[in-house]
């Protein structure tokens, strides 16, 4: 069982995954700063300081807090702004995918080959031909 698992763990597609699942978290990440950090700061700038991340709507009287963190402390809340941000978020890392993957298909699209020669005939088709010639000849 051990050693069926070792082959089954070094198939070169185990492998990719896991290094597709790795590559893919600190890609995550990126664009989580990204948007966190630059993106949604210029959409505040823009629209006059907002900050969508601190956007809830209380969900219980006894939240008092302006802030989501207090807020969340205090009782539920829904956190609209948030959703808003990761849903960016996702849109963002959509399109960088799509983009990446339609380059890829652009680098692994090769050019027309060339058309092929046909077969060199076999030693049979080769020995028919002759006979066929031989008996055009006498005809």
């Amino acid at each position: 069982m051990l050693k069926e698992f070792r082959e089954f763990a070094m198939k070169g597609n185990v492998v990719d995954l896991a290094v597709g699942v790795i590559i893919g978290a600190a890609f995550g990440a990126i664009v989580s700063s990204m948007v966190a950090d630059i993106i949604m700061p210029i959409i505040g700038a823009i629209s006059g300081g907002l900050d969508f991340s601190n956007y809830f709507t209380a969900l219980s009287k006894s939240v008092a807090a302006t802030n989501l963190a207090d807020a969340k402390k205090q009782g539920a809340v829904l956190a609209w702004g948030n959703f808003l941000t990761l849903t960016l978020n996702f849109l963002i890392v959509a399109f960088v995918l799509f983009i990446v993957v339609r380059l890829m298909n652009q680098l692994k699209r090769e050019a027309p080959a060339a058309p092929a020669e046909p077969p060199k005939p076999t030693k049979d088709q080769e020995l028919l031909a002759e006979i066929r010639d031989l008996l055009k000849s006498r005809a």
